[in-house]
């Protein structure tokens, strides 16, 4: 087990903001000779409990894979949560972050959801302390508050949307159009990639992903000068002067969808580096380059891995199935508040398949200009 100290940024109900510490206990790989076990062993365990396994695109590959061959589903977390809600299994694991099966919890109250460590969490999430947020909401009551994904149950129980990178921009380019004010929380490069392409009105939380908010704009654009035909894929909640620079801006299951259907044989890609898996398995004829981040070993926070999707393993599926720890719990009245602003998103999206089109987006490749 390796332990790792990371700093993100919480904000109060001021508005003010400051850095904060938490640690990631990332568990050893198995050796080549293990795995093949401990997968073995994870099948016989999901089919003896009827449960199924949800992972998202930025676990471990071996659980991925075991989600693959055994029923399940890897996806971003939208899916997940419909997955879940959907499947007639009524244990579900959830291979990804704390808010995930919080989610699926929230969405399927009478099945069990468990996760291989619950201290898997999201620098997004712990940025966004419910108290304080409830709080930043009440002084601004004549705005609809609109939550990502990326925050716990009680954040969601105030909110008016729940909205994930698939759907963000339609959901708040509707209430633009609504004439409606948005509070919004927490990623603040997400929040500003909206109001920019949106024109909405919008209060920005001052959060960001330790992953993505490591990406550099001045790094990527020399990477460009050495691969002049590689497409640019980016997730929004990267920093603007790498947005600026992408082909195609989206969620993680857009991306995927840009590489798969992409006539480049190269892609320059800015999200999490745990998405390279399935894309290697969807494109294996395509080159996937990781976009720079501030720079390998102690310039790096995260080196383009969330250290607490990295928590999730095999050997921790296994250990949740075998004692039944690791189970997620959302307590009322929480949870039936926070299920209305899910249930809006989910209902938005059935009702708007085109939401979850993301457009491309084109920039000058003259670098010389640049």
């Amino acid at each position: 087990m390796t332990q790792v100290l990371f700093d993100y940024t919480r904000q109060d109900a001021s508005g003010a903001s400051r850095i904060e510490h938490a640690w990631a206990r990332v568990p050893r790989a198995p050796a080549p000779a293990e795995r093949a076990a401990l997968k073995n062993r994870a099948k016989a365990l999901l089919a003896e409990h009827g449960a199924v396994l949800v992972a998202h695109y930025y676990v471990d590959g071996d659980l991925q894979d075991l989600a693959q061959e055994t029923g399940g589903c890897v996806a971003d977390s939208l899916e997940m949560a419909r997955f879940g809600r959907d499947h007639a299994a009524e244990t579900l694991v959830v291979a990804g972050v704390r808010f995930m099966g919080e989610t699926a919890k929230i969405l399927s109250p009478h099945k069990r959801v468990l996760m291989p460590d619950l201290e898997a969490t999201c620098s997004l999430d712990l940025g966004c302390p419910p108290d304080e947020f409830a709080a930043f909401c009440d002084a601004h009551p004549d705005r609809k508050v609109v939550v990502y994904a990326n925050t716990s149950a009680a954040v969601k129980a105030r909110a008016d949307w729940m909205v994930t990178s698939s759907c963000a921009l339609a959901i708040v380019g509707h209430l633009h159009e609504r004439g409606e004010r948005v509070l919004w929380a927490p990623d603040k490069h997400l929040g500003r990639y909206i109001q920019a392409q949106t024109g909405a009105d919008m209060l920005m939380w001052n959060g960001a992903c330790i992953v993505h908010d490591e990406f550099r704009g001045l790094e990527l654009e020399l990477l460009r000068r050495e691969h002049p035909d590689a497409m640019v894929l980016v997730h929004p909640e990267s920093p603007q002067s790498v947005v600026t620079q992408a082909d195609v801006v989206g969620s993680t299951s857009q991306l995927l969808k840009a590489v798969v259907d992409g006539t480049a044989r190269e892609y320059i890609v800015a999200t999490d580096n745990g998405m390279f898996h399935r894309m290697r398995q969807l494109a294996p004829g395509k080159a996937l380059i990781e976009a720079p981040t501030a720079g390998k070993s102690a310039t790096c926070k995260s080196c383009a891995h969330c250290p607490w999707m990295a928590m999730n393993a095999t050997q921790g599926l296994i250990k949740c199935l075998e004692t039944g720890r690791g189970e997620i719990r959302v307590a009322e009245p929480t949870r039936t508040k926070a299920l209305g602003c899910i249930d809006r998103m989910l209902a938005f999206v059935a009702a708007n398949p085109a939401a979850l089109a993301q457009p491309q987006r084109g920039f000058v490749r003259n670098l010389g200009s640049a």
